[in-house]
Order: structure tokens, then sequence, then C-alpha cells
């Protein structure tokens, strides 16, 4: 059964899905880091691009760790879809770093 994701990581999700860029940052803490298929990333040129430069979508398919770790089918008009598995840290209510790659 799938467990219920981390309330800090569904807001990350929903602000992702509504393409609520001030939402979105506003979850994170001020020196989050991230990284893309174990390739550390500059955080905010990463999401400009893979999420709201190219309408980033996330449909979650099964969640794990607590509620911090899921995977999704990600969809953007960069790379169409893909199902991709996500990692956060979350520090005092905020995500201080995710790590995604293909699932």
């Amino acid at each position: 059964m799938t467990q219920p994701l981390d309330p800090t990581v569904q807001e990350f999700v929903a602000a992702l899905n509504d393409n609520d860029q001030d939402r979105f940052y506003a979850i994170l803490t001020e020196d989050a880091t991230m990284s893309d298929d174990g390739v550390e990333r500059n955080l905010t040129l990463w999401t400009d691009s893979e999420i709201f430069g190219s309408n980033g979508r996330m449909n979650v398919e099964t969640v794990g760790d607590g509620g911090t770790e899921l995977v999704a089918d990600y969809t953007n008009t960069r790379w169409g879809s893909m199902r991709t598995a996500w990692r956060f840290t979350v520090r005092n209510g905020k995500i201080s770093r995710f790590e995604t790659g293909q699932a």
C-alpha cells in the first residue's frame, strides 16, 4: 500500500503542478540543493528549465520512506513523459534537498 506524502512534499508537488513558482520556492530552504540523475545542479536554473519553463507536471504513482520518497510519471514539454524517482530531505517544515532521476 502506498503511504501518504509528507505534508511538505505534498506542498512541493502541488506547487509544481500548479506552476506556482512563489509557492514552490517558499517550501524550499534558502540553502536548498538538488541533483538530477546523480549530478549536482543549480536548483534555480534546473527548475526554470525542467519545471517552470517547460510546464512540468508530476503524477505520483508510489510513495515510500515515510512520505519523503516517491515515484512519479513526470511530464514536461522539453522531454515528454518519463518515470522518475524523487527523494526529499525535509528540515523544519521545508525541503532542504531533493534528488531526482529516471526510475
